[in-house]
């Protein structure tokens, strides 16, 4: 199971091949945020010494990771950006929807996420701050957990039964504050209550302070290509003011899927969705 950050736990890391545990590395360097020095990576690594120095230093050759000489510090490299890049381009909804949660932002006056799923977790793919910015966690390129946030949990009330199964099985239930749902049980209910309503909330769930309402993007079929939300603080809203703004949202997020679906997505048959039983 991925740890907090959604990236491989420990024992994940060592157990995968020789290209994973590359992976694991860089994963872990672009955790800190920040150039960093091979000390500080292996006072965290899983892997031994060697393991580790032999593993940057291929992929430093690679230009996955560059090494700055005269600070002695390690910080991604120019070819992973470029790939970075290139996938975003082909594989994100961020292109397709920039204009829609552009028009959205600017019409709600709010900060509006877009957001997809990989392997469990929340990916932020794109960002548009509100007239006043709100200081959160979320950026574009971050990850974040999908049981306590309001994309996430728009997103998995929808998939199909399957699954939602594997998503929950890799989730953490760590709880971040006293409102975190914490069980497969509560979590099962609340995303009973988003199937039956069409929209999620985030009751300072993931970060006190912080409300959102979120729509899952869904294709003619129901496939969930990812989903947008719109978030304030609960000092200057309430989830109920929030929850007036869900028919603008959905509208977004309908236009953005028939987009994606026109010509990215192919779409798929329907699968039934699980339920609470």
């Amino acid at each position: 199971m991925p740890d907090r950050s959604g990236r491989p736990s420990a024992g994940e890391a060592r157990g995968a091949g020789t290209v994973g545990k590359a992976l694991a590395v860089l994963d872990q360097v672009a955790g800190y945020g920040r150039p960093v020095r091979f000390a500080e990576v292996q006072r965290d690594s899983p892997f031994p010494k060697a393991t580790l120095y032999r593993l940057i230093q291929t992929l430093t050759s690679q230009g996955m990771l560059r090494l700055d000489p005269e600070s002695g510090t390690y910080a991604l490299g120019v070819r992973l950006v470029r790939l970075a890049h290139a996938a975003w381009h082909t594989t994100s909804l961020a292109p397709i929807a920039r204009p829609h949660i552009d028009a959205l932002s600017a019409e709600l006056g709010e900060t509006v996420h877009l957001a997809q799923l990989d392997h469990g977790q929340v990916l932020y793919v794109d960002k548009r701050n509100a007239t006043v910015p709100v200081r959160m966690y979320s950026q574009a390129g971050k990850v974040g957990p999908a049981y306590c946030t309001g994309v996430g949990k728009a997103m998995m009330a929808f998939l199909p039964a399957p699954d939602l199964e594997d998503t929950i099985a890799q989730q953490s239930f760590h709880r971040f504050t006293p409102n975190t749902l914490t069980d497969r049980a509560s979590l099962l209910r609340d995303l009973a209550a988003i199937r039956d309503r069409g929209h999620a909330f985030d009751d300072e769930e993931h970060e006190a302070g912080i409300i959102c309402l979120a729509v899952p993007i869904l294709t003619d079929g129901r496939q969930v290509l990812g989903a947008i939300s719109v978030t304030a603080t609960s000092a200057r809203r309430s989830l109920d003011e929030l929850g007036e703004l869900a028919p603008a949202l959905r509208a977004a997020a309908r236009k953005i899927a028939t987009e994606a679906s026109a010509w990215r997505f192919p779409d798929r048959a329907a699968e039934p969705l699980a339920t609470t039983g």
